[in-house]
C-alpha cells in the first residue's frame, strides 16, 4: 500500500513533467539559457566580464546572431586578471587583497589605499567569544558547506546593525566578511577534526600575513612557505569572481535585492555553491582521477588513458554518472583562461614537490579527454579551472573537504561586490514564469473526489 509521501511522488513525477514540445511551443528559456547556448541577459553590472564567444548579427530584421568561439578572458572591472597576476611577478606580491579592493571599489588602489585595506582586513580577522561559540557549536558537521553556511547565518547575532542595507553599513559587514572567511573555513574543520579525536587547535590570526597565508597558517600551525603561499593567491584571485550570471552570485544579487540582511544573502551564496553543478567539481575530478590511477596501470600510454575514459562516458567505471569532470563550461569556448594560469602554477608546483609523473598524467588527461568530449559533442570541451584547482589544493596538503569551502572563502568578495551593486540598483528581481496551460479547472467538492 501506498504511503502518502509515495502517492505525493507519484503524482509529482506525473503532473510536474514537462514535454520538449511543451517548452519549444512556449519559447521557454530553461536556465535562463538562449537556443545557442548563451545566456539570457538579466541584469548589468561594473563588476565582472567573462568572455568566450563573439555574437556576431547575421539578420538584423530577424535579429539573429552567429555565435563565434574566441579564446576566453576574464575582467575584473574592466582589468584582464591574466594581465593583474602578471603584474604581481616581479616583486613575488600578494595580489588577493588588490583584487578584493578593486571589485568592491570599482577601481585599482594606491599603494597608500591598498595598505589602510591591508591593515583594515588584519583587524577584522580575529572572532569575537560568540563567533567562536557558533563555531563550536557545528563541532558534529561533517559536512564543511553545511557548517560554513551555518555560521555566516547565524553571524547576524553579532552585528548590532544587521538588518541596516545602508552602503556604509554593507561595506563594512563586507569587508569584515572578506576578512573573517579564511578564520571561520579554518577554524571549522580544525572544530570537526577535533569531533574525530585530534586535539583543538584553533589558532588566531596574524594581521601581519596576507590572507593566502593566513589560511595556510590558521589550517597547519606554522608559517607556509612562501612560494606555496602564492600560488594559493593566486588560486583564490581567480575564484574571486565570475560575473553575476553564475549561479551562486546571481543568488547572492535575487536574495539582496528583496532587502534581505549582507549574512542572509551571502548564506544563500553558499547554498547555491553547495550543489554539484556549480562548486564541487574540482572534488569530482580528483575522485575521477584517483580511480583513474588505480586502474589505468601505465599512465604515459595514451591508449590506455583513451580507454578508461571511454568507460567512464560508457557508465562502465568512475563513479557511474558518464561524465568526465573538469571539461566544458557555460561561456567558456575554446579554453578557460583560469586553467591555462593554474596549469602552469601547477607545473611549477609539481616539480618543486616531486608530482611530476602525477601533472604529466593530468596533462595526458587533459589532451585526451579534450578529444573525445569536442568529437562526441561537436564542439571544443577544453579544461576548466576545476580540472587543475583539486590537484593544486593537493600538493598544498589542503584536505579535499576544505576545497568547495575555499572556493566560498574567494567568491564571498565578488558576491559582497554584487550585492552592493544590487542594492545602489534598487530594484527586486522577478523574473516571469509561464503557466503551462491557461485552462482554468472545475474546482471538485472534497465529499465528491
Amino acid at each position: 500500500m501506498l504511503t502518502i509521501i509515495d502517492k505525493i511522488e507519484k503524482q509529482t513525477l506525473i503532473n510536474d513533467y514537462l514535454t520538449p514540445q511543451i517548452i519549444k511551443d512556449k519559447d521557454v528559456k530553461l536556465g535562463l539559457r538562449n537556443p545557442d547556448g548563451t545566456g539570457v541577459v538579466a541584469g548589468i553590472t561594473t563588476k565582472g566580464r567573462v568572455d568566450g564567444y563573439q555574437k556576431i548579427l547575421k539578420d538584423p530584421v530577424k535579429k539573429t546572431y552567429e555565435v563565434k568561439p574566441v579564446p576566453g578572458r576574464l575582467f575584473y572591472c574592466g582589468y584582464d586578471v591574466s594581465k593583474i597576476i602578471e603584474s604581481m611577478k616581479p616583486d613575488s606580491r600578494f595580489g588577493f587583497e588588490e583584487a578584493a579592493y578593486l571589485l568592491l571599489a570599482g577601481e585599482l588602489p594606491r599603494k597608500s589605499d591598498l595598505t589602510h585595506f591591508i591593515n583594515e582586513l588584519g583587524k577584522r580577522r580575529s572572532l569575537s567569544r560568540m563567533e567562536r561559540q557558533i563555531i563550536m557549536g557545528e563541532v558534529q558537521n561533517d559536512n564543511q558547506m553545511y557548517a560554513l553556511h551555518s555560521v555566516i547565518s547565524h553571524l547576524s547575532r553579532c552585528d548590532e546593525e544587521a538588518d541596516s542595507t545602508a552602503i556604509e553599513n554593507v561595506c563594512r559587514q563586507s569587508i569584515n566578511l572578506i576578512a573573517k572567511f579564511p578564520t571561520i573555513v579554518a577554524a571549522n574543520y580544525n572544530v570537526l577534526r577535533y569531533s574525530k579525536g585530534a586535539d583543538l587547535r584553533i589558532l588566531r590570526p596574524k594581521p601581519e600575513l596576507s590572507i593566502a597565508e593566513n589560511f595556510l597558517y590558521l589550517l597547519y600551525g606554522v608559517k607556509p612557505d612562501q612560494e606555496e603561499a602564492h600560488i594559493f593567491d593566486i588560486a583564490l584571485i581567480l575564484h574571486a569572481e565570475h560575473g553575476g550570471g553564475n549561479n551562486s552570485t546571481f543568488t547572492v544579487r535575487s536574495v539582496s535585492s528583496s532587502g534581505a540582511n549582507t549574512y542572509m544573502a551571502i548564506a544563500a551564496g553558499i547554498a547555491s555553491l553547495s550543489g554539484h553543478l556549480h562548486g564541487g567539481a574540482n572534488e569530482s575530478v580528483k575522485m575521477m582521477m584517483k580511480d583513474l590511477k588505480k586502474n589505468v596501470k601505465n599512465w604515459d600510454r595514451e591508449r590506455e588513458i583513451r580507454a578508461y575514459l571511454t568507460k567512464i562516458l560508457e557508465k562502465k567505471a568512475g563513479d557511474l554518472k558518464g561524465k568526465i569532470y573538469g571539461f566544458g563550461h557555460a561561456v567558456y569556448t575554446i579554453s578557460d583562461p583560469r586553467a591555462i594560469i593554474l596549469k602552469e602554477y601547477a607545473r611549477k608546483l609539481a616539480e618543486k614537490l616531486d608530482y611530476d609523473e602525477e601533472f604529466r598524467l593530468y596533462e595526458l588527461v587533459e589532451k585526451v579527454a579534450s578529444s573525445i568530449l569536442s568529437n562526441r559533442n561537436s564542439k571544443i570541451m577544453s579544461a576548466n579551472v576545476d580540472f587543475y584547482s583539486g590537484f593544486v589544493y593537493e600538493m598544498l596538503g589542503i584536505p579535499r573537504e576544505l576545497y568547495t569551502p575555499i572556493f566560498a572563502m574567494a567568491r564571498v568578495v565578488g558576491w559582497c561586490a554584487h550585492r552592493i551593486e544590487q542594492i545602489m540598483q534598487g530594484r527586486i528581481i522577478r523574473p516571469a514564469y509561464i503557466q503551462v496551460s491557461a485552462e482554468e479547472k472545475e474546482y471538485v467538492p472534497l465529499k465528491e473526489r
